[in-house]
């Protein structure tokens, strides 16, 4: 069986953070044997929209199919609604594309009160929710395995 082939669509807004919540992601792929390839996008509300039109280029060109995705950002609360939406947004786009399409998705945007907190869930010494993603995108993909629903990429 050929690895699996996983998408990182990150968010570097807070670049320091996104080394992190990487690093723990590549870390632990790496560790399954899976092959990735990563995209970037301005922030956490554009991560839904750039899978959704990597799964549409992917119906054309087969090096862009992937068995699954990791959602990496990091959203910090600021002084208006703002937060609020990008948090709520980035979320429920993502859960709508694992339910409507079956994808399996890791989530790994942090959505934090202040920095310490971000570099906490971040570090890879420490929560490792980069890490934790990555993992929760290849138990997806070994549920969908065990249920006959992996289309072979």
């Amino acid at each position: 069986m050929s690895p699996l082939n996983i998408l990182i669509v990150e968010a570097p807004y807070y670049e320091h953070i996104a080394v992190e919540l990487r690093r723990g992601a590549v870390a632990a792929l790496e560790a399954a044997g899976a092959k990735y390839r990563r995209f970037s996008v301005p922030g956490a509300f554009e991560i839904p929209a750039a899978i959704r039109l990597v799964m549409t280029a992917g119906e054309r060109d087969a090096n862009l199919r992937f068995d699954g995705y990791v959602a990496l950002g990091c959203v910090i609360r600021g002084e208006t609604t703002h937060y609020d939406y990008v948090c709520e947004e980035s979320a429920r786009g993502l859960q709508d594309l694992a339910l409507n399409h079956q994808l399996a998705i890791g989530f790994g945007i942090l959505t934090v009160e202040d920095e310490a907190q971000a570099v906490a869930r971040a570090s890879i010494d420490r929560k490792n929710k980069g890490g934790e993603a990555a993992r929760a995108c290849l138990a997806m993909i070994e549920l969908k395995r065990q249920l006959g629903l992996i289309t072979p990429v």
